[in-house]
Order: structure tokens, then sequence, then C-alpha cells
């Protein structure tokens, strides 16, 4: 589902923790992709839910797609971990590389990839692998 929300701005990580900070609450692995304009206005969303409670297998092409149709120039990436733990995964890292790639090309940047969990969040950027 893509939304559009015409007013936040996602300036900083607190303010994108706030905007994905509910997920810590799902009982099954959803990712949640913001799509920002050059200010930090948020353009839009889409949320997607694993066909497995433990894992959601990302369509790259779908958010370079939405990225191109949003005219967006940056894209936050989020997941939870329905366990508890907010330590990134080694696929967790993968697929992060392979959004990476996939946006470069048509000059949009991946601002950050946070791991939401119950008991905290991770920053791929404040982790330094962004």
């Amino acid at each position: 589902m893509v939304l559009a929300c015409p007013d936040p701005y996602i300036l900083d990580l607190p303010a994108a923790r706030a905007l994905f900070g509910r997920l810590a609450e799902a009982r099954t692995e959803i990712a949640a992709f913001a799509y920002l304009a050059r200010n930090g206005r948020l353009l839009g969303m889409r949320h997607l839910q694993g066909a497995h409670g433990d894992m959601v297998d990302i369509p790259v092409r779908r958010v370079v797609a939405d990225a191109l149709a949003f005219d967006a120039a940056a894209v936050v990436m989020a997941h939870n971990h329905p366990s508890g733990d907010p330590t990134p995964s080694a696929m967790d890292r993968a697929t992060t590389r392979r959004l990476l790639v996939a946006l470069e090309p048509v000059e949009v940047r991946l601002i950050d990839h946070l791991v939401v969990a119950q008991s905290g969040t991770a920053s791929f950027r404040a982790l330094g692998w962004l």
C-alpha cells in the first residue's frame, strides 16, 4: 500500500525513529519505506508484510519504481525484528547493499535502514554502514 503524506519532514534520526517506531509492536516482520523530497519532506510510504512471520522479501525493483513515481530524492528503509533484538542480520546488510546499488543509477540516496525492535532501534547510518 502506498500512502501520500504531505506534511511531515524527516530531517534526522529521531524523526525517522518516530515515523517507524510503531513497527516494533508488530508480531510479524514488516518492511517500510519512506520516500523523501530533497528538503526531507515525506512524499509517501509503502509497507510490506512478509509471507513468513520472521522475514520480508524486499522487492528492490518496486522500491526503485516507487522512488521514481514519487520523484523522491531519498529513501529511508525500516523493518522490525519481532524477536525484540534490533541487531541487524547478515541478510539485512546484504539487502541494504542491494538497495543502495539499485538506487544509485537513478540518483536516489538511501539515507538509512533502521531495524526496529522492542528493545531499541539500530541505524545503519549510525553504525557507519551507510
